[in-house]
């Protein structure tokens, strides 16, 4: 009978460790207005050298397309 007992407080442990990052989630999302990480930038706004790069490189390659 022991065993069971050790055997259900260890799984209570390692059910608490697996969902506490899901309760944590669960928590800064109803704390802040529905948005779990506060105010974030909608992707694709922001500038980037990256971005820049891809589309000179893709409008090189539409004009050396179109001359053809």
């Amino acid at each position: 009978m022991g065993g069971v007992i050790v055997l259900l407080i260890v799984m209570v442990v390692i059910a608490t460790a697996v969902f506490a990052p899901l309760g944590y989630f669960i928590y800064k999302y109803t704390s802040k207005n529905t948005k779990p990480f506060g105010e974030t930038e909608v992707h694709g706004d922001s500038p980037s050298l990256v971005n820049d790069l891809a589309e000179t490189a893709i409008h090189y390659v539409k004009t050396k397309l179109a001359k053809k």
